[in-house]
């Protein structure tokens, strides 16, 4: 099993600059990245696993990216999957999916709220 995530460079900048606006950890912008993920996919559009090796973005454990919540991650990525997956192709693969494309998201929410309170509004609404 793996228990390594390693980001792409676009991941780390996204929350390298959200850690130091917000103060919000690493970790805690990867759970909303990934629930933003979630909460956007589309039946149509089908996330594939990433098996891309990122030399130059983060490299997080999978206790410290999910915690305590990994099974209730698990669980939601295997829905949004639609079939059942092995622990390998959850993490780091399908999870790493999810987090590339809701960073860009989080980004987003970030950039049209414009200061801090709004953006953690934004998240909660």
């Amino acid at each position: 099993m793996n228990f390594t995530l390693k980001t792409s460079k676009y991941a780390k900048e996204i929350l390298t600059q959200l850690h130091s606006s917000t103060g919000i950890t690493p970790n805690l912008l990867i759970r909303y990245a990934v629930a933003l993920s979630l909460k956007n996919n589309k039946s149509d559009v089908e996330i594939q696993p990433i098996v891309k090796d990122f030399t130059d973005g983060l490299v997080l454990n999978r206790n410290t990216v999910t915690g305590e919540h990994d099974y209730v991650f698990r669980a939601m990525i295997t829905q949004a999957a639609g079939k059942e997956l092995t622990d390998e192709q959850y993490f780091p693969g399908y999870f790493n999916a999810h987090l590339e494309r809701g960073i860009r998201s989080l980004a987003a929410e970030y950039k049209s709220a414009g200061n801090y309170e709004r953006f953690v509004r934004a998240l909660l609404l």
